[in-house]
C-alpha cells in the first residue's frame, strides 16, 4: 500500500469516527457465548432479526451448556426466521458442545481456537474478539465493508481474506475494529448496496467511485491524517 493510500483511509477513519462516534456492535449479547451464537445467526440476516430471535432463545438457552444440551428441533425453531435454520441451529449446538467439553463453557479469546468451531469463520471470530474481548485480530468484513471497501479504492479483492489483508495494511493494528465497525454504519446509513447517497456523504471527496458533480469540497484534516498513516 502507498503512501498516499495510507494517509487517505487516515483521513477516512478520522471522518468515520466524527460521524459515528458511538459505533458498538449492534448484536444485543450479555455475554460471549450469546455473542457468538448471534454473530453465526446474523450469516445472511439482518441484525435486526436476529435480535428479535435471540431474547427468547437466550430466556431458554442462556449459556453454553444449556444450548449444548437442548433439543436440535427446539432450537431450529426458535432460529427459522433467520434463514438456514437447520445448518445455523446445528453449528450453535456444535459449537457449545465444544465449549463445554474443551473451554469449561467460555468462548476462546484465540482465533486459531475459534476458526475450530462450527459455523465460525474469520469474520465472525474477529467481531467476537473485539467486542466480547478487545483484540484487534483482523478487521472483520461483512458485505458492507466489502462494498465500500471496494468503492473507496482500498481493495480490488472480492474474497474477504484478501479484502481484510489489504485493509489491515491500511489501518493501525489499534483502530482495525474502528475501521471495520463504523464502515458497516456508513454502509447501513449512506453508501447503500444499490444507491448509494454520494450528494450527501462525507467521504465523497476522498471516493474514486462518487460521480464528479456529487463530490463535496475537500476537506482533509492534513497533519492528523499523515501520523494515524
Amino acid at each position: 500500500m502507498s503512501r498516499s493510500q495510507k494517509i487517505r483511509a487516515a483521513e477516512v477513519l478520522i471522518r468515520l469516527k466524527r460521524l459515528y462516534p458511538y459505533a458498538p456492535c449492534t448484536l444485543t449479547a450479555e455475554t460471549p457465548v450469546q455473542l457468538l451464537v448471534a454473530v453465526i445467526l446474523s450469516a445472511q440476516c439482518t441484525d435486526e432479526r436476529v435480535n428479535m430471535v435471540t431474547p427468547e432463545l437466550f430466556r431458554r438457552f442462556p449459556d453454553a451448556a444449556a444450548i449444548a444440551q437442548a433439543d436440535l428441533d427446539d432450537l431450529m425453531e426458535l432460529v427459522r426466521s433467520t434463514g438456514f435454520y437447520r445448518n445455523k441451529a446445528k453449528n450453535i449446538q456444535a459449537t457449545c458442545q465444544i465449549l463445554t467439553t474443551q473451554y469449561q463453557g467460555r468462548v476462546p479469546d484465540r482465533m486459531d481456537d475459534l476458526l475450530k468451531l462450527p459455523g465460525v469463520a474469520r469474520k465472525t471470530a474477529n467481531v467476537v474478539l473485539a467486542h466480547a474481548y478487545g483484540i484487534n485480530a483482523g478487521v472483520t468484513v461483512d458485505t458492507h465493508v466489502k462494498r465500500l471497501a471496494n468503492r473507496l479504492g482500498f481493495t480490488k479483492h472480492d474474497e474477504p481474506l484478501k479484502i481484510e489483508r489489504d485493509l489491515m495494511k491500511l489501518i493501525p493494528q489499534e483502530d482495525w475494529e474502528n475501521w471495520s465497525i463504523r464502515l458497516i454504519y456508513h454502509g447501513r446509513a449512506v453508501c447503500n448496496a444499490r444507491k448509494p447517497e454520494c450528494d450527501r456523504c462525507d467521504l465523497s471527496d476522498l471516493c474514486p467511485s462518487a460521480p464528479k458533480e456529487s463530490r463535496r469540497p475537500p476537506q482533509n484534516s492534513g497533519e492528523t491524517a499523515e501520523k494515524i498513516a
